[in-house]
């Protein structure tokens, strides 16, 4: 081989070896690279799995909440329905006097003929009913000579009154009205003055 031959071949063999390098260096540094992005992986894949096992508690805890809240409903409607079938029973048991009562009044009428003794009775009856149901709160509502208020009565009537004192004023009461614990639970019936 002549010199230049040489030096061709030289010059070959030295950018090969220097592609080589460089190919080696590219080769290093994409394993680093890899080594690195599988490493990252690994990590993500850790983070991951933490946050699908957080996941999984939260679930969990849901769920359970959720049962649980579901079983507080049913067993307050329960209790609720119970109340409401029971809620009577205490008045119902304290005026069962005054249905005994009733009963002596009326097998008392048969045989009576005094009717001084009977009004007495009834009158003493009357009194212990009406007693219970103002002890339970129930309170009759005044409305005669009153002033006209559509939250207490209701009109069925007017009349003209005689005095002008008396217009928009209460005259005359057709059905009592209560009311229970300062609710109104029946409306006066009323005929008002105009």
């Amino acid at each position: 081989m002549s010199n230049e031959q040489e030096a061709i071949h030289d010059k070959n063999a030295e950018t090969t070896a220097e592609k080589a390098a460089e190919m080696q260096a590219e080769a290093e540094q994409l394993s680093a690279t890899e080594a690195a992005a599988a490493e990252e992986m690994g990590a993500e894949a850790d983070e991951a799995a933490k946050l699908r096992a957080e996941l999984d508690e939260m679930q969990k805890k849901y769920l359970y909440l959720l049962s649980e809240f579901e079983n507080y409903k049913r067993r307050t409607a329960k209790e609720r329905l119970d109340l409401f079938k029971t809620a009577s029973k205490d008045l119902l048991v304290e005026l069962l006097p005054v249905l005994d009562d009733f009963e002596r009044g009326l097998q008392a009428m048969e045989v009576s003929t005094d009717v001084a003794a009977v009004k007495t009775g009834v009158d003493l009856v009357y009194n212990k009913f009406k007693g219970i149901l103002s002890n339970k709160g129930l309170q009759p509502i005044e409305s005669v000579g009153a002033d006209f208020d559509t939250e207490l009565h209701e009109a069925i009537s007017q009349a003209p009154a005689a005095e002008e004192a008396q217009k928009n004023k209460v005259m005359a009461e057709v059905e009592k009205g209560y009311k229970l614990n300062e609710q109104v639970v029946r409306y006066a019936k009323v005929i008002v003055g105009v």
